[in-house]
């Protein structure tokens, strides 16, 4: 195994629920009020949409606001990983991430084990740290052990994914693989909206189904996968090991579309198209680094 590199569950493709817009000559992230499955490729255009994508959309006859999923594991922990991260503008490189107890920052010497007291009174960011949650779920049986990843810095999105896994996991009895879950769009109003409609996500059982039932099907399908020798426990630990090799999750080539997306200069584009501003110049500059590695 290569020391530093965490090992992450396989992407297949993002689920999103915004996209980056050029804007009076700027790229510029702007908020939806739908989900959005693309695959890991990107051209002129953007994300290149997955055909899974146009599917769901028919189904849903409209909108797409929900998506039938399951998750991988039964450790919640490892389904979704969140944290306060700080990205370096000018390289895309993670500098500091944390949990508001301790934290790993890069520094001169390499990377430092420090207290982490929360973005708000952290003196090293300068309000430029938040969170950060990547979450990983199964689309479908076509890959068995691939999964979608939705990425979010929604502080209601995060407290909401975290809560309900577990929530599952316990009701379950520890069957949250098993559960047949439905990701769902929801919004509300806050006074920091200035009552126009913010999306977050939720994580439900599946549409047309009770919690009894879930549980119920979850421990069928818990019956079926050890009657054919299938270990959850063994695919848990071997995750949880792999996380564990890396300082930081991400890829370095993934990195600028992190920042591009969630890490803009300012406030971010709202659903109504509202402007935002940032440095124009922040992903020409990550993508000639990354093509600079590419071809040392």
């Amino acid at each position: 195994m290569l020391k530093g590199l965490a090992i992450t569950p396989p992407v297949i493709g993002r689920i999103s629920i915004g996209r980056v817009v050029e804007r009076n000559g700027k790229r510029l992230p702007e908020k939806d009020d739908q989900f959005t499955l693309t695959t890991q490729v990107q051209n002129r255009d953007g994300w290149v949409l997955h055909p899974l994508d146009e599917t769901l959309h028919k189904t849903a006859g409209g909108k797409l606001r929900s998506i039938p999923v399951r998750v991988m594991f039964n450790d919640p922990s490892l389904n979704l990983r969140a944290d306060y991260s700080l990205f370096d503008r000018t390289n895309g490189r993670p500098v500091c991430v944390g949990n508001g107890d301790s934290c790993r920052r890069m520094g001169k010497e390499g990377v430092e084990n420090l207290p982490c007291p929360s973005p708000d009174a952290c003196p090293f960011s300068k309000g430029e740290c938040k969170a950060y949650a990547r979450l990983n779920v199964q689309i479908g049986e076509e890959d068995a052990l691939g999964s979608w990843v939705l990425r979010t810095t929604s502080f209601n999105s995060i407290r909401t994914l975290t809560a309900r896994l577990q929530y599952f996991e316990a009701v379950s009895g520890g069957l949250l693989a098993c559960m047949p879950l439905e990701l769902k769009l929801r919004g509300k109003s806050t006074a920091m909206s200035h009552r126009s409609a913010i999306y977050y996500v939720d994580l439900v059982v599946r549409s047309g189904m009770t919690l009894e039932d879930a549980i119920a099907q979850a421990k069928q399908l818990d019956a079926l996968r050890r009657g054919c020798g299938f270990d959850q426990k063994a695919l848990d630990e071997a995750a949880r090991n792999g996380f564990a090799m890396g300082e930081f999750e991400e890829l370095f080539e993934d990195i600028p579309a992190v920042v591009e997306e969630f890490y803009p200069e300012a406030t971010p584009v709202g659903v109504n198209g509202a402007p935002v501003t940032r440095a124009a110049s922040l992903q020409d500059r990550l993508e000639e680094r990354v093509a600079r590695q590419a071809g040392a």
